[in-house]
């Protein structure tokens, strides 16, 4: 009876042991479609846990304020942002930074896009022909999909997309913003270019009936942002692991789900431009 009880003891203390420590929860934007990104994260996730020694889950977000709301509720504690999320993120959490980016994402860019039945075509600028026409962001959170087009935009014709064109609308993801402007439900739009440039590699694009007319200056955009207080709840340490094991992601299949050919360090002050454009264009307080 007396080592029955000793097992019963032990095995709480463990069982309390494991428990101890939370689960490492991480989300990121919904760039794409739901199904994709989970097929995407779930890799990362089981990378992750091998890496860390500690159960890591994804949690998927129906937007990209959901991915703000969840990191600044403690709900998840790794993210990968765009651009301007992780600028918003990062100013609701004190003590949260950008720990990693992909090697692209330094040099970033977005590309406007056209049904092929407007009569566009790729040029080194705007045509003045845009006015009037309809035109679809891609989500209103998003950097490349709507901050940086608008603020290029403006600048070129000094007025708001919504006096520029006829109909103004947010696709929600880079892939709608794809489907909308091929099917002709708007005639322009605009998108992060990886994604235009995965889709088109994959045969999921007819272009026939849509094609890239301009593409933006380049500027930084998405990357990894942890919140301050890892070590507190994870142990000494554990933000300089969690770092080094997204530096350290080097598997051709997961870099692919991204896609980024690998990943870099990253500091906040890497994400000034967007944070000042961002203020300028009115996204940000």
């Amino acid at each position: 009876m007396l080592k029955v009880l000793l097992r019963g003891v032990l095995l709480m203390l463990l069982t309390g042991a494991v428990n101890a420590t939370p689960a490492f929860v991480f989300t990121a934007i919904p760039d794409q479609d739901e199904t994709q990104l989970k097929q995407r994260f779930q890799k990362v996730a089981d990378y992750l846990q091998q890496e860390l020694d500690t159960e890591v889950r994804f949690i998927p977000v129906k937007s990209y304020a959901a991915s703000i709301t969840a990191f600044r509720n403690n709900q998840v504690q790794l993210a990968w942002f765009g651009g301007l999320s992780g600028v918003q993120a990062r100013e609701l959490v004190p003590g949260a930074r950008a720990v990693a980016q992909g090697v692209e994402d330094p040099v970033f860019k977005s590309f406007f896009i056209a049904n092929t039945s407007t009569g566009l075509s790729p040029a080194d600028h705007l045509p003045e022909s845009l006015r009037g026409l309809t035109f679809t962001f891609g989500s209103k959170g998003s950097t490349s999909g709507r901050l940086m087009p608008e603020y290029n935009l403006r600048e070129q014709f000094g007025i708001s997309p919504d006096e520029l064109f006829s109909r103004v609308g947010f696709s929600g993801n880079h892939s709608r913003t794809i489907a909308l402007v091929e099917s002709g439900a708007y005639q322009v739009g605009a998108l992060n270019y990886k994604v235009w440039e995965t889709a088109v590699a994959e045969g999921k694009v007819d272009t026939s009936k849509v094609q890239v007319i301009w593409e933006t200056p380049t500027y930084p955009d998405y990357q990894w942002t942890v919140r301050g207080d890892l070590d507190a709840a994870y142990g000494k340490g554990f933000t300089a692991r969690v770092e080094k094991a997204l530096l350290g992601m080097k598997d051709p299949e997961l870099l692919n789900s991204f896609p980024r050919s690998g990943f870099i360090p990253a500091s906040n002050q890497d994400f000034e431009p967007v944070r000042k454009v961002a203020k300028q264009v009115g996204l940000l307080d």
